[in-house]
């Protein structure tokens, strides 16, 4: 029997010498304690260095994904078959042993007992292999695991997403710590200058404005007009609106209510409005940072429900490979597991839509379309991710076709349901009054709404006289049926 054994310096094949002993030892690695006991045992048969790291690296990494590599091959062929030995060959590995047998005819044995002897070997594996030092062996197996770490990180298949789960996680903290700064120069910039938060509704340029007036008694001698215009936001044909929004500020920062402060105290004012707007910025570059890089992971997915939620369900799912597993039922409840598992333990309904509501195409429906609509939508979700995960170099081809069905589904369930609306006045008074439905359908639904009224009146008519009938039977109430049925049709 050989023992086929992979070491950081090389693969080493080993014969055993007393096959009946090493079937009747219960316990081996009790039992060798010593490289004298595990030579008397089996002895080194062929040994094949590597040459280098990366080819350590490239034969390790196909034996963790259990193929055989060329090294590997070449040697067992040179070793066993070129050799014409008929001995079976122990591995650790059932399937590469399965491969080994397949291509080179080897055939190929696993059991516990064969494990347990490996586990001496690898104890004692500097002593049986007489060509490597054991300062050799330790810098290999030290270079190999960096090497091997190095390779995995590098063609990961999750490494892609990291920095999108990143960027999502940071965008999210930013906008809440925008949100409270910006509240907080509100407040306190309003005992100061208490009229300008009716006027400036936006953060930001509420910000903007601080640091760029100071104390209010300076805004008659400020420019206005010029900071505006100097503004990301300014519109030429806004001019109108701006030019109110001045007179409005200058003549409220006359007869203002605010309390006097002083220039320490506006210094650090303007100094936290100034955290507020650079912050904006920041968030701004992240998002075309993010933008860009949910373009070329996930296009698909980016053209169906956009780069923010898009993200947001990536991070959520932890990579995108792991949100391309999840059913499209879980990826439409996606972040909403704690309104799923309160509605499971009280016997409620359970949530239709997660993290997937804030997409556009939910948004734009009705109330009670949007369940239907986040159904579909996370069907299709399902299918891009797939696309975007699996697939080799996809476009935004997929996901632009199918967001052109899910809009036209949106637009069918709203006219569904002003039908069904129509349907139920109809019932009630007989007549109609959507204006939408053209005169050839009217005429239809008219005829049928009549057509079903004289056969319920004749229906009501038979039985009715049948029941005064004293041989009114079960025949004739199949018969009854049959007509029936016939007048249907």
């Amino acid at each position: 029997m050989l023992i086929l054994y992979e070491t950081p310096v090389g693969y080493c094949l080993f014969k055993v010498l007393d096959e009946e002993k090493l079937r009747s030892t219960e316990n081996i690695v009790t039992s060798i304690d010593s490289s004298e006991s595990l030579s008397q045992l089996i002895e080194l048969h062929d040994f094949s260095k590597f040459q280098n790291v990366n080819e350590a690296v490239e034969s390790t990494q196909k034996l963790i994904q259990s193929e055989l590599s060329g090294k590997l091959m070449n040697f067992l062929q040179e070793s066993v078959v070129d050799k014409k030995l008929k001995d079976s060959l122990a591995i650790c590995d059932l399937k590469l042993g399965s491969k080994i047998q397949d291509k080179l005819g080897i055939k190929c044995v696993y059991d516990k007992q064969l494990q347990q002897l490996m586990k001496s070997i690898r104890s004692q594996i500097t002593s049986i292999v007489g060509d490597v030092s054991p300062n050799e062996m330790r810098t290999m197996s030290r270079g190999l695991s960096h090497s091997l770490s190095r390779h995995k990180l590098k063609f990961s298949p999750e490494k892609v997403d990291t920095m999108v789960v990143q960027a999502i996680s940071l965008l999210s903290d930013m906008e809440k710590e925008l949100n409270i700064y910006s509240m907080r120069v509100k407040e306190w910039y309003g005992w100061h200058f208490p009229e300008l938060v009716d006027l400036i509704d936006d953060h930001i340029l509420y910000s903007r404005i601080v640091n760029f007036v100071g104390v209010r008694n300076n805004i008659p001698k400020l420019d206005l007009k010029e900071f505006f215009q100097n503004l990301d936001t300014y519109e030429e044909g806004n001019e109108e609106d701006v030019n109110d929004t001045i007179e409005q500020i200058r003549s409220v920062a006359k007869v203002s209510m605010g309390t006097e402060i002083s220039e320490d105290d506006i210094m650090n004012i303007q100094y936290l409005a100034s955290q507020v707007v650079s912050m904006a910025e920041g968030r701004q570059q992240l998002l075309d940072y993010l933008k860009n890089r949910m373009t070329a992971i996930a296009p698909n997915l980016t053209s169906l429900v956009g780069e923010i939620v898009g993200a947001k369900l990536i991070a959520k799912a932890g990579s995108l490979i792991s949100l391309a597993k999840h059913p499209a039922s879980t990826i439409q409840i996606l972040g909403a597991e704690k309104a799923l598992f309160r509605a499971l333990k009280t016997d409620h309904d359970t949530p239709k839509y997660g993290l997937i509501y804030h997409a556009s195409l939910v948004g734009q429906a009705t109330p009670k379309n949007r369940g239907r609509i986040s159904r579909i939508l996370a069907a299709k979700c399902a299918l891009a991710i797939r696309v975007d995960s699996l697939g080799e170099d996809p476009d935004n081809s997929l996901g632009i076709r199918v967001r052109e069905i899910v809009e036209r589904k949106v637009r069918q369930f709203e006219e569904r349901g002003d039908y069904h609306t129509n349907r139920k006045v109809r019932n009630s008074q007989g007549g109609f009054r959507n204006q939408n439905i053209d005169e050839e359908m009217r005429n239809k639904f008219k005829s049928a709404y009549n057509e079903e009224n004289d056969f319920d009146m004749r229906r009501n008519n038979s039985k009715r006289n049948y029941q005064n009938r004293n041989d009114y039977n079960d025949d004739d109430q199949n018969n009854f049926k049959k007509r029936r049925f016939n007048n249907r049709k």
